[in-house]
């Protein structure tokens, strides 16, 4: 049951079709209806995803099951999100106006969103920018280790793809659960990835960490750049392998869940096991991540920022590029 009605407009980014960048446009759209157990939100600022890029795309053409089959169901944008919630639901006693919050909610790429559950209070430690960089990447690399994982302290960690949005807070999370890590990225990425609590970096353009002799308890595959075959060289007898991204490739219709399916395929009947999730947005896990932001076991790294205007270049560097951690828009 709504308690306010959309009668004011709020200027956001639109997608009317599918396709590249250029079909993007900065227009006016209806403020989000406040909601009995929501909070309205006056973004601040948000950061891309991956994700954006396919919802811009359409691809994989699976997804269009969900998003729309011929052109997007909502033309809004965007997920992650920091700003000062403006008002609440009749429902909402944990928030009230005023107060400094980051989280997830379709549509971010706007200046308002009505949040629910994905919401928490941002650290006085961060700057609105910094904690936009954070829920999806963050939220996603949390429940791979801790629930799907399962990790331990003092287990062997490996991230393929350490140095995008999930991977740099793969990377930091699994420090902070005590395990010990090996990340793989590029050689401009080296010392950052130790900066960020790494215990070894290995360089994927100069070694195969396929070929390491390494034995990992857990790998986080990020990049999705190795099969099965060749990961199971490096795995300990009851390793999991849990994916959360891959290459984009040829395949249109599945996009990365071609590697995953794959992955699975191959893990049958062994004792490792390869997974594949989607995270989900809840308060507890949001709350925990401002815990580790404020202890400042956690921190995001911020590649670059881009004003709202340039959401499409941003949606691009990160779909065509390999972005060195999180693209920020400022709202």
């Amino acid at each position: 049951m709504a308690t306010t009605a959309a009668t004011e407009t709020m200027q956001a980014i639109l997608r009317p079709r599918y396709g590249s960048a250029h079909v993007l446009e900065l227009g006016e759209v209806g403020k989000p209806v406040l909601v009995d157990d929501g909070v309205l939100v006056r973004v601040r600022a948000a950061s891309v995803n991956q994700g954006d890029w396919y919802g811009m795309t359409g691809t994989p053409w699976f997804a269009r099951l969900e998003l729309g089959l011929r052109k997007p169901k909502s033309p809004l944008l965007g997920t992650d999100f920091a700003g000062t919630v403006e008002a609440v639901g009749k429902d909402v006693t944990d928030f009230q106006p005023g107060d400094d919050v980051f989280g997830g909610r379709s549509g971010a790429f706007a200046e308002y969103v009505c949040a629910r559950k994905g919401v928490a209070r941002k650290p006085a430690n961060m700057s609105f920018e910094e904690a936009a960089a954070v829920p999806v990447a963050a939220l996603t690399a949390l429940q791979a280790l801790r629930d799907k994982g399962h990790i331990e302290q003092g287990q062997k960690v490996l991230v393929n793809g350490a140095s995008g949005g999930v991977g740099t807070f793969a990377v930091q999370i699994a420090k902070a659960l005590g395990a010990e890590i090996t990340a793989v990225c590029s050689t401009k990425n080296v010392d950052r990835m130790r900066s960020l609590g790494a215990d070894r970096v290995i360089d994927y353009t100069r070694e195969d960490f396929t070929r390491s002799g390494g034995r990992y308890d857990l790998l986080l595959d990020v990049a999705g750049s190795k099969s099965w075959s060749r990961c199971k060289r490096v795995l300990a007898p009851r390793a999991i392998v849990v994916l959360v991204g891959g290459r984009k490739g040829s395949n249109r219709m599945l996009g990365p869940l071609g590697h995953a399916i794959r992955m699975w395929l191959g893990s049958l009947g062994s004792r490792r096991k390869a997974v594949f999730f989607v995270a989900k947005f809840n308060r507890d896990d949001m709350n925990v991540l401002a815990e580790l932001l404020e202890s400042g076991k956690v921190a995001p790294v911020v590649e670059r920022s881009y004003p709202l205007s340039e959401t499409p270049d941003a949606i691009r560097h990160v779909g065509e590029g390999h972005p060195q951690g999180k693209i920020v828009i400022a709202v």
